[in-house]
């Protein structure tokens, strides 16, 4: 069984790389039995989409105003 410590390692590693099978059921199962990791991923992906967001607005207000 995970610790907390180790799966939110690895829920922060799986935004980089693809987790093996054994990894992905090894988190799955510890998600399962810790609602403070549930609520940390929730909030991993919140904080991702936001920043992919903001960062699309910003590349598109910088090219707005780069147009005469």
């Amino acid at each position: 069984m995970l610790t907390c410590k180790e799966a939110t390692r690895m829920m922060s590693e799986a935004q980089d790389r693809p987790l093996s099978v054994g990894e992905r059921l090894q988190l799955q199962m510890h998600l399962a039995m810790c609602r403070g990791c549930r609520n940390f991923r929730v909030q991993m992906d919140f904080l991702r989409t936001a920043c992919r967001r903001y960062l699309g607005r910003r590349g598109s207000e910088e090219n707005d105003s780069r147009m005469p």
